[in-house]
C-alpha cells in the first residue's frame, strides 16, 4: 500500500497566530513556521501563547528540518521555547535567519541550533521532501512561499502574503514560479485566510509613502511615528521622507532598534548618512528637524509610544503641538488599550493622525482578487485554507468553490486533526496531542488550565484566609479563627462582615464531631463548606477559602 502524506496544523486554525503545520510521509517530517500567540485578557499573567509540540518531541528522530517563511512573531516566536525540547536545523531566508539569530542568542541556544540561510530559488532536500522557496511580498523583507515535494505531489504553502506590484524593494511576487508548478500539478495549496474578507486588492506599500510626504511636507512640529517594528519598508519609507524634509531621526523601543541593526547589517534598509541620531542628542534640534521612530503601535504597557503618553520615558517629553502618527492598524483585542494612549494623547494637546484621516497603513494580506489570482495560477487538486478564524476558513473555501472546486475538494482542517492526502483523494483522519501551552516568566507549561483557572477565580472573587492553632493531641483550639482578605472586601468597612466570619467558622470547627477532632481535613473541609455556602447567601460571591491550621 503507497505512502500517504499527512499534514498536521498544530497551530494557526481557528486563531491568529501561533502558526505551525507539520508534514509527514513515510519516516520524515518537515515543519513549516513555529510561531507564538498572544495572551486573551483572561489568562493573567501569561506572557505568550506556543504550540503544543508534543507530537513533534515524540516523533523528534524524524525532523528533517524547521522551514521558516518571515520573521513575524506569530511565525518564528515560539522557537526558542520549541528548541529547548527538539534539536531540528532552521531553514530562513536571511531577514527571518537574522532575527531568529537575536532571539536564539537572547536564550543562550544560538551555539546548539543549526540555522541555515536561503534565498528565494533555493531548493533543499530534507528526506524525502524538497522544499523550494519561492519569493512572496508581504509587510517583513524576505518573506517565501514554499513548495514542498514528495512521493505523493507537491503542496503549496504561501505563508504570509499579499501580491505588490510596486514594492519598496525585493520586486514582485513571484507569480510566474507558482504559474509554473500549476502547470507541472500541484496536489493541494495551503493558503493564507487573514484577509479573505475584504474585497478587492490589498493597497501597495509605496502608497503609505505618499501619506507620510504629505505630513511632513510643511509641519513645523515635532513628529514621532510609531509603526510596527517589523516592517522594515515601512521604516525605510519614514527614513526617506525624514531625510528630504531635513529631519534627523533617532529611534526608540527594544524591539525597533533589534530590527533597524539587523535590516541595516543584511542591507535590506539604507540609511543615509547623518540621518540617524542618537535620542538623548536628537532634543537639542529644533522641532521642524526632529523625527522620532516608535515602538507601541498596539498600545503595549511598556512600549516606548505608551510610557510618553503617560509620562514615563526616560528620553522623551511629549509636549502640545507634537504631530504623532500611528501608522498601523489594531490587532483585534488592542482596541482598548490603543483608545487609552490615543486618550491620553490628546489630553496632552498632541496632534493625533491614524488610518481614518490617510492611508497610513496598508495590509501585508492578500485581499479576495489577490487570492484568486493565486487559486487560478496553482491549480490545485485540493485545497486547505490556512491562517484563520473558522469564519475566514469558510469564507476562504466558499472563494475556492467560486473558482470550480467542488465542496469535497476543500478541508477545513483543526488544529491536531490529521489531513491524509494521496494522489486522488484527501480526507481527515484521526487526531494528535495539541494546544496551547501557556509561558509565564521563564516557566513553559508549568501554568496549565487549572493554575488559570485559580487566577481567574482570584481576580474575579478574592480569596480569604482562615487561620487557627489547634491542639495536636485533643484538638482543642488554642487560637483564633482569624481571617485574613485579599481582594474580596474593604475589612475596615467590614468589621462586622469578618466577625460574622469568624463566628461561622468557630461553629464549623465545634460541628466536627469530637472523634474527628485531630482530623485537619475533616476541619478544613467543614470551614470550607459553611464558609462558602455562608457568603454566597450573604454577598452573591464566592471567593477562594483557603483554611490554615497550625498544630501545637
Amino acid at each position: 500500500m503507497a505512502e500517504k502524506l499527512k499534514i498536521i496544523p498544530l497551530g494557526g486554525l481557528n486563531e491568529i497566530g501561533k502558526n505551525l503545520t507539520v508534514y509527514e510521509y513515510g519516516g520524515d517530517i518537515v515543519v513549516v513556521d513555529c510561531g507564538m500567540g498572544f495572551p486573551d485578557d483572561d489568562m493573567y499573567g501569561i506572557d505568550v501563547v506556543i504550540p503544543d509540540v508534543s507530537y513533534l518531541i515524540k516523533n523528534q528522530q524524524k525532523i528533517r528540518g524547521i522551514f521558516i517563511t518571515h520573521g513575524h512573531e506569530d511565525h518564528i516566536g515560539a522557537l526558542p521555547y520549541v528548541l529547548r525540547s527538539i534539536n531540528a536545523p532552521i531553514y530562513a531566508t536571511r531577514m527571518s535567519a537574522g532575527l531568529i539569530k537575536l532571539k536564539l542568542e537572547e536564550h543562550r541556544l544560538l551555539d546548539k541550533t543549526k540555522l541555515i540561510t536561503c534565498e528565494a530559488g533555493d531548493v533543499v532536500k530534507a528526506g524525502k521532501f524538497s522544499v523550494e522557496f519561492i519569493h512572496v511580498n508581504h509587510s517583513i523583507a524576505d518573506a517565501v512561499a514554499f513548495a514542498i515535494k514528495c512521493p505523493v505531489g507537491t503542496c503549496v504553502h504561501t505563508g504570509d502574503f499579499k501580491i505588490d506590484t510596486t514594492p519598496i524593494q525585493g520586486g514582485m511576487m513571484d507569480l510566474a514560479r507558482l504559474g509554473e508548478l500549476g502547470k507541472e500539478g500541484v496536489l493541494a495549496l495551503l493558503a493564507d485566510s487573514t484577509n479573505v474578507e475584504r474585497p478587492g486588492y490589498t493597497r501597495s506599500e509605496r502608497s503609505v509613502g505618499a501619506s507620510f510626504d504629505a505630513l511632513f511636507r510643511g509641519c513645523e512640529e515635532r513628529i514621532i511615528i510609531t509603526t510596527f517594528a517589523s516592517n522594515v519598508d515601512r521604516i525605510q519609507q519614514i527614513i526617506d521622507v525624514a531625510a528630504r524634509y531635513g529631519r534627523k531621526v533617532a529611534v526608540t523601543g527594544r524591539s525597533m532598534e533589534n530590527v533597524m541593526k539587523v535590516s541595516s547589517e543584511l542591507g535590506y534598509m539604507n540609511i543615509p548618512d547623518g540621518v540617524l541620531m542618537d535620542l538623548n542628542h536628537i532634543k537639542s534640534l529644533p522641532k521642524d528637524r526632529v523625527c522620532i521612530i516608535t515602538t507601541g503601535s498596539q498600545g503595549e504597557t511598556m512600549s516606548a509610544l505608551t510610557r510618553m503618553a503617560f509620562n514615563t520615558h526616560r528620553q522623551v517629553d511629549l509636549l502640545p503641538g507634537d504631530r504623532v502618527i500611528i501608522s498601523a492598524s489594531a490587532i483585534p483585542g488592542n482596541e482598548n488599550a490603543i483608545g487609552n494612549v490615543v486618550n491620553e494623547l490628546y489630553r496632552k494637546g498632541v496632534e493625533v493622525m491614524n488610518e481614518r484621516e490617510m492611508t497610513l497603513h496598508v495590509s501585508g494580506h492578500a485581499c479576495q482578487e489577490e487570492l484568486k489570482i493565486v487559486h487560478a495560477l496553482v491549480k490545485p487538486r485540493f485545497f486547505i485554507p490556512v491562517h484563520g478564524e473558522q469564519r475566514m476558513l469558510q469564507i476562504h473555501a466558499k472563494l475556492a468553490q467560486q473558482m470550480g472546486m467542488t465542496p469535497n475538494q476543500v478541508i477545513i482542517g483543526d488544529i491536531g486533526r490529521v489531513i491524509e492526502l494521496t494522489h486522488s483523494s484527501a480526507k481527515l483522519a484521526g487526531t494528535v496531542t495539541a494546544g496551547q501551552v501557556f509561558v509565564d516568566g521563564y516557566g513553559v507549561g508549568d501554568v496549565g488550565s487549572v493554575v488559570l483557572r485559580d487566577r481567574r477565580h482570584l481576580a474575579q472573587d478574592g480569596m480569604i484566609v482562615v487561620v487557627l492553632s489547634m491542639s495536636g493531641e485533643d484538638g482543642a483550639l488554642v487560637s483564633g479563627p482569624d481571617i485574613i482578605t485579599r481582594g474580596f472586601v474593604y475589612v475596615k468597612e467590614s468589621e462586622g462582615l469578618m466577625e460574622e466570619l469568624r463566628q461561622v467558622a468557630l461553629e464549623a470547627i465545634q460541628s466536627v464531631d469530637g472523634r474527628y477532632a485531630t482530623d485537619w481535613s475533616a476541619i478544613k473541609g467543614a470551614i470550607k463548606g459553611d464558609l462558602s455556602n455562608y457568603l454566597y447567601k450573604k454577598t452573591k460571591r464566592s471567593p477562594m477559602i483557603l483554611p490554615v491550621i497550625m498544630e501545637v
